[in-house]
């Protein structure tokens, strides 16, 4: 058993070498010292936005940099455990590393997924607007559930939520919903759920209980900053007012503060109303249509060099991604990594890691073939 151990402690050893060689724990404590130097300028305060922001990302890299330490730290220390224990076999201290090594496998698995996360908009809070597809009062329960889906996994992860717009529908579900995910990397880890989602099922609202297929489009992109420059004409924009309403419908004011902004050339539609006044909202809303073009840009210019490269598959936003079944059989299955779980009510309950990670490690092995 003690040659298992030792096997066991290379493989990790390995692996985590590995992730210091994608993470670079030397230019991490290079970037971490210029954002202190930043921090300590006299006018730093002065741009609280930006502050803020440079604040978030010295606080990752710094918690990144103490868990590399730890994960070294409990490496070495369960390597000298190895060793005493050959000296002098005790059979409870062999049990108590198979567990050490148990629990610093999932610290490994969780950095390798985290060391994938390099892209430059990673580290951004995440705006995620759910709209339901055709298909009724059925496409909006679809929706409702997705929604509560992706609140579930936040709350799980330690982020901060932010509802911003919620659309209900009139008999069941909501029509669209817009919320602010915030914290380190949320963009990064929910970038994937881009994308269509396609539930099948016996519908509760079918009197006969047939079977009925409903989609629901996730779009997620990253919350930008003023280090980004959008031009946004106003000849561009169509602004409505209308009365807020939140979660269930009932009545946030009774004043129209809320604001829904349509870019007319691209027909991009964002909608605020968490904030108290008319102004608060609009200039939110600005601000996520600003994110909504940038990535508008961005996927118009990938689709270009497609083309180029002849690449006929479709890569579009509205693309389907994933496939939910609850009848005839229980799956959820990504179509493009292939990852699948039964344990559908764990799924729908806020647990996509799995489908997170792999995106991640599907991913970053397309951009290598690239």
């Amino acid at each position: 058993m003690i040659v298992e151990l030792k096997e066991k402690l290379q493989e990790l050893k390995n692996r985590f070498s590995a992730v210091e060689d994608i993470m670079k724990p030397e230019q991490l404590e290079k970037e971490l010292n210029q954002l202190d130097m930043q921090m300590g300028q006299s006018d730093f305060w002065n741009d609280q936005k930006k502050a803020q922001e440079i604040a978030s990302r010295r606080n990752s890299i710094a918690e990144k940099l103490e868990e590399l330490r730890n994960i070294q730290k409990k490496l070495n220390d369960i390597d000298e455990y190895i060793q005493l224990l050959e000296m002098e076999y005790d059979e409870e201290t062999e049990k108590e590393l198979e567990k050490e090594l148990e629990e610093l496998e999932k610290e490994i698995n969780r950095l390798e997924t985290a060391s994938l996360l390099s892209e430059e908009y990673d580290f951004k809070n995440a705006i995620l607007t759910l709209q339901a597809g055709s298909g009724g009062v059925e496409a909006c329960d679809w929706t409702e559930m997705l929604l509560r889906m992706y609140l579930r996994w936040a709350e799980k992860n330690g982020f901060e939520i932010e509802m911003v717009d919620y659309q209900p529908d009139d008999v069941a579900g909501i029509k669209s919903a817009t919320v602010i995910i915030k914290g380190p990397y949320a963009y990064g880890y929910l970038k994937g759920e881009q994308g269509v989602h396609r539930l099948v099922r016996i519908s509760p609202f079918d009197a006969n209980k047939r079977r009925h297929t409903s989609f629901s489009a996730v779009s997620v992109v990253p919350e930008i900053g003023e280090e980004v420059k959008v031009e946004i004409k106003d000849e561009d924009l169509r602004i409505d007012t209308f009365r807020a309403s939140g979660a269930g419908g009932q009545h946030v004011n009774t004043t129209d503060s809320a604001v829904r902004i349509v870019h007319i050339p691209t027909g991009i539609t964002v909608s605020c109303q968490s904030e108290r006044s008319q102004i608060q909202n609009r200039a939110k809303a600005l601000q996520m249509l600003k994110a909504r073009l940038y990535q508008y840009e961005l996927e118009k210019q990938k689709e270009k060099q497609k083309q180029l490269e002849g690449e006929k598959k479709d890569i579009s936003w509205g693309s389907q991604i994933r496939s939910y079944v609850f009848q005839p059989y229980q799956m959820v299955k990504d179509l493009r990594t292939g990852y699948e779980t039964g344990n559908i009510e764990a799924v729908m309950d806020g647990e996509i890691d799995g489908f997170i990670e792999s995106y991640l490690k599907w991913r970053a092995t397309e951009k290598q073939k690239n």
